[in-house]
C-alpha cells in the first residue's frame, strides 16, 4: 500500500497531534535529535500543507494546543551541548536524505 486516503491520514495526524501535547516531557530538540522533527516542524509543514492560510504562529498554537511561547515557558528546559550536537547531526542527516531524493 503505497497511498494512505485523506480520511485516515487526517486522523493519525489528529492522534499524532494528541500524542505530542500529552508528551510534553520530550523535548523538541529531543524530537529532532532522534527523529529528525520537530512539534516546530510539523507545526511549519501545516502551514505550507494550507498554503499560508494558516500563519506559523497559528499553525503552531495548533500543534501545541497553546502559543509556542506559552509552551516554552511551562515545559521547554534548557538544551544540554550533547542534545543540541544530536540535533545539528539530525538535521545534516535530513539534508543529506533529500538530497538522495533528489538525484
Amino acid at each position: 500500500m503505497d497511498t494512505i486516503d485523506d480520511k485516515t491520514a487526517a486522523a493519525a495526524f489528529r492522534r499524532l497531534v494528541e500524542h505530542l501535547r500529552l508528551r510534553t516531557d520530550v523535548q523538541n530538540v529531543d524530537l529532532m535529535g532522534r527523529a529528525g522533527f520537530c512539534r516546530n516542524c510539523l507545526a511549519d509543514w501545516l502551514s505550507e500543507a494550507t498554503g499560508g492560510a494558516l500563519s506559523q504562529d497559528q499553525a503552531r498554537e495548533a500543534i501545541y494546543g497553546m502559543p509556542a511561547a506559552e509552551w516554552k515557558a511551562r515545559h521547554q528546559t534548557e538544551a544540554t551541548p550533547d542534545q543540541l550536537a544530536r540535533m545539528e547531526a539530525s538535521v545534516a542527516l535530513n539534508e543529506q536524505l533529500r538530497r538522495g531524493l533528489a538525484d
